[in-house]
């Protein structure tokens, strides 16, 4: 800042501009800190997400879901069987019916 002092006295004090090379090493400085923020953010991010994903593989939970979803899958078969055969069954009985009330 400069001060024009003279017969004017402190009325006439005009603050100088800023200088305007440290304005844009600060905004550099403040972008590249910025950056390397982010940059650090991410990084951790996706160490993290790497961590968990590897927590998620080694879990035995995953392990039980498909244990219980091949014992469920058979289960599924082993009922769909029973009422094929059982359908099949009250086929043959309508047929055998069917077929004694003809003879008569």
């Amino acid at each position: 800042m400069t001060c024009t002092c003279g017969t004017m006295g402190l009325d006439s004090w005009i603050p100088s501009p800023p200088d305007i090379s440290a304005m844009n090493l600060a905004r550099i400085h403040d972008k590249h800190k910025l950056k390397k923020f982010w940059e650090q953010k991410i990084e951790r991010h996706s160490q993290m997400m790497g961590n968990e994903e590897f927590r998620m593989k080694r879990s035995a939970l995953s392990k039980l879901r498909e244990e219980w979803l091949q014992r469920l899958q058979s289960r599924n078969q082993h009922v769909n069987e029973i009422m094929r055969e059982e359908k099949i069954r009250k086929a043959q009985r309508v047929q055998e019916f069917l077929g004694l009330q003809r003879g008569n």
